[in-house]
């Protein structure tokens, strides 16, 4: 157990920074509800995940039926920057069921 909270707290570290990071990169940043249609119409991807950044920014985790996946910050201005995209995204929730015993 010790060991999944380890990651998920370096996870979240990571993801935190990348936030500060992303601010700086307008490139890859649009409306919040531009952001979210592209990636449900065309990459078929849903919210799997969220948290709240250091920064009162909105990170999240966005995954399709076919492994393809996403991660974005959102800040509170309403803007809304990829961080991250890949492919073959896996919800490991046996390792959540281990965070709490009543679970």
């Amino acid at each position: 157990m010790k060991n999944t909270f380890l990651k998920a707290t370096m996870g979240l570290g990571i993801m935190a920074l990348a936030a500060d990071q992303a601010a700086s990169q307008p490139a890859n940043c649009a409306p919040r509800d531009i952001v979210l249609e592209q990636l449900s119409q065309k990459h078929k991807e849903l919210r799997k995940a969220a948290g709240l950044a250091s920064n009162n920014a909105i990170v999240e985790v966005f995954a399709s039926e076919t492994s393809s996946w996403t991660i974005t910050v959102t800040f509170p201005d309403g803007m809304t920057c990829l961080l991250a995209s890949g492919q073959a995204f896996e919800l490991d929730v046996a390792d959540l069921a281990q965070l709490d015993p009543e679970a």
